[in-house]
């Protein structure tokens, strides 16, 4: 918080009393005041008596305070009229307000977290980044992870705090709520393995906090780690492409990395008309509605196993012979042998498509 603008305000207010007015930073050290040889000076009579103030607005021998901050029994600054009658206890109260909406106005344009918020909203000009990331002395080209955690059951307020108290340092890492589900997480990273291995692995921490300590279920996208701040954005872009190809594809998964998706990724990407045309070229003879529960069981196995034959047997519980009849039969139907590596690649991806078309249902792109 800038002593000037403390002093700003009360140069406005030394017109309307002649009573000397001042703020006290947390060290009880004058960082303002209608009197200039009081700067810098230590009032005393304050820090003999903080420890055990419970009232917001008190008086000593000489003074009257009014403290300014979120809790009762501490406080960033403090308001002091000189005086201490009814005439000092008004001129307090008022000037209280005064800085405290000074003080709002204050961190709004110049917090870091309002700064990180606006850049991943896109809610600032790139020409801008560098202006304010200069005034802010943000450093701009360190590797930074973007996380989005999203409450999926049920939401909780508390969780913000949880994830704050993962991460303390406010100046360099940033925890933003950014709706009642989701909250985003911008983390500097140490450079102690790999970008994503630790991107993956401050996830982790995260899912499990929230499940231990909230009983919480959350699902969490990681985008590509982000060289500057003017990529926070798309990376926060990133992890939310994560979550929503991760609610498809990787339905089992808590935590989903952007660079993991794959197929998935691009499948996504494109419009419902064209993934409805690809089904229909693919499966010229019998639309992939006709197979039955038990014939896409065999083909998730034979695929799980890399199409191993004996393998697949093995864990079907059937003879090679009863497996090598169903993949037969599947090559009837559909005009695919399984078998044959360039035919599974498009069944494979003819299956992930016909789940995207059918997760879509009922909503549009």
């Amino acid at each position: 918080m800038s002593s000037r603008m403390f002093q700003s305000v009360i140069l406005q207010m030394k017109e309307a009393t002649d009573r000397c007015i001042g703020v006290v930073d947390d060290q009880h050290f004058v960082v303002a005041c209608s009197e200039l040889s009081m700067i810098g000076s230590r009032l005393d009579e304050l820090a003999e008596l903080a420890p055990d103030v419970q009232e917001r607005l008190f008086t000593t021998e000489s003074r009257t305070f009014k403290l300014l901050g979120a809790a009762a029994t501490r406080y960033d600054y403090a308001v002091f009229v000189e005086g201490t009658d009814a005439a000092a206890r008004s001129i307090c109260l008022l000037a209280a307000v005064a800085f405290n909406e000074a003080k709002t106005n204050y961190e709004e344009k110049h917090n870091k977290a309002t700064f990180v918020k606006n850049i991943i909203s896109d809610n600032i000009l790139p020409g801008d980044v560098y202006v304010r990331a200069k005034e802010l002395h943000f450093v701009t080209d360190v590797p930074r992870a973007v996380l989005l955690v999203r409450q999926t059951d049920r939401s909780d307020m508390a969780a913000l705090e949880v994830i704050q108290n993962l991460f303390p340092d406010r100046q360099r890492d940033f925890v933003l709520s950014v709706s009642e589900t989701d909250i985003v997480v911008i983390k500097e990273l140490n450079g102690s393995g790999t970008d994503s291995r630790e991107a993956y692995e401050l996830a982790s921490s995260i899912e499990e906090a929230l499940r231990a300590e909230l009983l919480l279920k959350v699902v969490i996208g990681i985008g590509t780690p982000a060289r500057h701040l003017r990529e926070l954005a798309d990376r926060y872009k990133e992890a939310q492409v994560a979550i929503d190809v991760g609610k498809v594809f990787e339905t089992e998964k808590s935590v989903i990395h952007y660079e993991s998706l794959g197929i998935g990724r691009i499948i996504y990407q494109l419009p419902n008309t064209l993934c409805e045309m690809f089904l229909s070229e693919v499966f010229t003879k019998n639309p992939i509605e006709t197979l039955d529960a038990d014939t896409l069981e065999t083909i998730n196995k034979f695929f799980e196993n890399n199409l191993n034959v004996s393998e697949t047997s093995r864990k079907l519980y059937v003879h090679r012979n009863t497996l090598v009849y169903r993949l037969e039969k599947i090559k009837k139907l559909t005009g695919l042998d399984l078998r044959e590596f360039d035919h599974a690649i498009v069944f494979k991806v003819a299956m992930m498509v016909k789940k995207y078309l059918d997760s879509q249902k009922g909503g549009k792109r």
